[in-house]
């Protein structure tokens, strides 16, 4: 019986649908990846789960519709320049909003519990989170919202069975670039070295000169930033924001950089894209009603054999 590949073993409508489910996994994947990375970063530096971090990408949302509906935005065609020009201004000004708002709060919540028992200032996240998701419901009511339309979603494949729009274009010229380029400051810019030192040691950073303060400050900055970049993405990619947005997607967001080693921003990276590819993948073949516990039966099984996630390192603490 002669060879047969996975292309031509599978009918070409079967195989192209695949194709499809993978796309939008990546596509998703890269969005929920974006929000770990605030997760992550955080936590690498002080080892805080800030919970609040999903309900800020909420804000950002909100505030990327109300910037648009300040400019005149909304209902405008896909095709006008001014749409290009409204967005632009979006991804400039929610960002800064997201990481002056995130700044904030660590300083007036998270700061003066830096000494004091680990439980102290994780509850203080929660309680972060749910004023953050009331604030939401202030801003935007209880019921869903509609994003304007500002991009086409024609096929850039022409007449192929497989979608891949603008939108998707756009998630991907705006997360892969940020991704990599956040890595390479990390590890080679000066603030970059000075927040590998504050994770390793934060006592022995200090006594090298190093303001412990001002780096835990930078990274809830850099880290708010990320997600107020999430948000524009993710409301023109999905067209529909709520209040309580935040908490399903910080959810999403928080078990990538479990999955792929809390702290480690690759691994933020990789395990957003497992579970993009679960949901999509889950929800395709399995129903969307067994896409919850598709991707935590992953997170359980990935972390049974490796405790600290896929790109993690065990540490021994000493007593």
């Amino acid at each position: 019986m002669p060879y047969l590949s996975l292309a031509a073993a599978i009918s070409p409508t079967a195989w192209e649908q695949f194709v499809q489910y993978c796309l939008i996994g990546l596509t998703t994947g890269s969005l929920i990846a974006l929000i770990a990375l605030g997760y992550t970063m955080v936590y690498g530096i002080i080892g805080l789960i800030n919970f609040a971090h999903g309900d800020l990408f909420m804000l950002g949302a909100f505030l990327t519709l109300t910037l648009l509906g300040a400019m005149g935005m909304v209902g405008i065609p896909t095709t006008s320049g001014g749409a290009v020009v409204g967005l632009t201004l979006c991804f400039l000004i929610v960002p800064l909003f997201c990481g002056g708002l995130n700044w904030a709060v660590d300083r007036i919540v998270y700061k003066p519990l830096r000494n004091a028992p680990k439980l102290a200032p994780l509850v203080s996240a929660i309680g972060v989170s749910f004023i953050f998701m009331n604030l939401g419901l202030l801003w935007g009511g209880a019921a869903d919202v509609n994003f304007p339309t500002l991009i086409s979603s024609h096929n850039l494949m022409g007449d192929s069975a497989i979608q891949f729009t603008l939108k998707d274009l756009l998630v991907v010229l705006i997360t892969v670039p940020i991704m990599v380029g956040l890595t390479v400051f990390v590890k080679f810019t000066k603030l970059g070295k000075a927040m590998r030192a504050v994770e390793q040691n934060p006592v022995a950073a200090q006594l090298m000169g190093i303001n412990v303060d001002r780096v835990i400050g930078a990274t809830f900055v850099i880290g708010g930033a990320l997600g107020g970049v999430a948000s524009v993405v993710y409301a023109v990619y999905i067209n529909t924001i709520s209040f309580q947005m935040g908490f399903q997607n910080g959810l999403y967001a928080f078990t990538a950089a479990v999955l792929g080693g809390i702290g480690k921003l690759p691994g933020a990276v990789l395990g957003g894209l497992i579970i993009g590819l679960a949901r999509s993948l889950g929800s395709a073949y399995l129903g969307e009603k067994w896409t919850g516990s598709l991707v935590f039966t992953i997170l359980i099984a990935i972390l049974v054999f490796r405790p600290s996630g896929l790109l993690g390192r065990s540490v021994q603490e000493k007593v």
